[in-house]
């Protein structure tokens, strides 16, 4: 191969067609491994079937998934025993936390009363709702887990 051809083949670029057609660039699913999964099953169902209109997708004896509208999906996996420490830590490198739309402040506030009648813990709850910033109405707990959660308002 002559000079002048390597020349060509590196200014040659594949460039998609549609790229923003359909579901081209979606997440399609989300996947958690979890420390004991009996317990994260009853936060994240309480949280996202309970809550946000989740379903549950597909469970299986060492996982459980759940959707919206069919479209992308968590899944939850319980973790082997070899793998559970060192614990989940959101400052290392990786997942820092899940965010999800809410609808209105009402509904932020009523799982809000829940979450602080229960056994899961609220961040930031001496800045609520503006932890995240003046301009950013949100409520932030952890899982089981202490993967973080954040519920934003989204007017």
């Amino acid at each position: 191969m002559c000079h002048y051809q390597k020349i060509k083949l590196i200014k040659r670029q594949y460039v998609p067609e549609a790229v923003s057609v359909g579901k081209t660039g979606m997440i399609n699913h989300i996947e958690i491994y979890v420390r004991d999964l009996y317990t994260s099953k009853k936060f994240w169902e309480w949280l996202l079937v309970k809550h946000l209109g989740y379903k549950v997708y597909q469970q299986w004896k060492n996982g459980i998934s759940y959707t919206k509208d069919d479209s992308c999906y968590i899944v939850f996996v319980q973790a082997k025993r070899s793998k559970l420490l060192p614990p989940y830590n959101r400052t290392r490198v990786g997942l820092n936390h899940l965010a999800f739309s809410i609808s209105n402040k009402e509904i932020l506030a009523h799982i809000k009363s829940e979450l602080n009648s229960s056994k899961y813990k609220e961040l930031y709850a001496d800045e609520y709702p503006y932890a995240g910033g003046n301009e950013h109405y949100a409520l932030y707990f952890e899982d089981p887990d202490r993967i973080k959660v954040e519920l934003v308002v989204e007017d």
